[in-house]
Formats: C-alpha cells, structure tokens, sequence
C-alpha cells in the first residue's frame, strides 16, 4: 500500500489546507441551513472536494508516484481559480443577504478566499520555475 506523510497535517501547507476545508464546511453548513442559492452551496461543496483531494494527494504522497504532473503548480491554479469564484459568489452573498445565514455563509467565504490567496503564495514561494526545483524521484 501506500506511505503516509504523518508530518503534512502539522506542516504550514497541510494546516492551511485542513483551515481552507474546516471554513468552505462553515460556509457550506451556512448556506444550507440559510436555503441560500445553490451556487452558494455548489461553489462550497466543490471547495471542500477539492481540498479534500489536494490534501490526500499530499498526505499519502501521490504527488511523487503520479510525476505526469507538476502538482503544486495545479494546486496554485486551483487556489486561485477558487479565489477568483469565491471573491464574486462571496460578495454577492453578502451584498444580497436575503438572510442572516447567507450574509455569514459569504463571509466565511471571504475568509476561504484569503486562505486560497495564503495556500497559492504558500506554493509558489515553495516552487522555484528559475533554478532548479525539488525532484520528484530519488536519485540513483
């Protein structure tokens, strides 16, 4: 089976991912208990899948066995793309507020947004596309 990177969770990377998933689940519960629009909740559930995703692929280290893909450079694309989403749907929500529960679900939302931007620069500062990168194999 595979190996488990026990550390990740307590990292700075998998503590800022456990936060993106722990607020999209508030904003997500918000909108749900509020009845909000669905793209409230759609954009939400999708943000805690993909986190989800992102983190397990770190967590038990697929990242290293599926080298097809330069995967923190598609996880700065996916916090970003998140970002941009989240900053539109979130202003909405609150702009519109036709309830207590949304206006709280979007600013949730805006505090995922800040942790998306937090996670993108997290990656990016870890990335060098200049020098020469970290291997994703072990030498021989």
């Amino acid at each position: 089976m595979g190996t488990v990177d026990s550390g990740y969770p307590r990292s700075p990377r998998g503590a800022i991912k456990i936060a993106r998933m722990l607020m999209a689940l508030a904003a997500f519960i918000c909108f749900v208990v509020s009845r909000s629009h669905e793209a409230y909740t759609a954009l939400a559930v999708i943000e805690v899948i993909v986190t989800l995703l992102f983190f397990l692929l770190y967590l038990l280290k697929l990242d290293k066995k599926m080298k097809w893909l330069f995967w923190p450079l598609a996880d700065i694309f996916n916090s970003v793309i998140a970002a941009v989403f989240l900053l539109i749907v979130c202003l909405f929500a609150i702009i519109i507020k036709t309830n207590y529960g949304t206006l709280v679900g979007g600013v949730f939302g805006l505090v995922l947004l800040v942790l998306c931007i937090v996670d993108a620069v997290v990656l990016f500062r870890k990335i060098s596309l200049s020098g020469p990168r970290e291997r994703n194999y072990p030498t021989r």
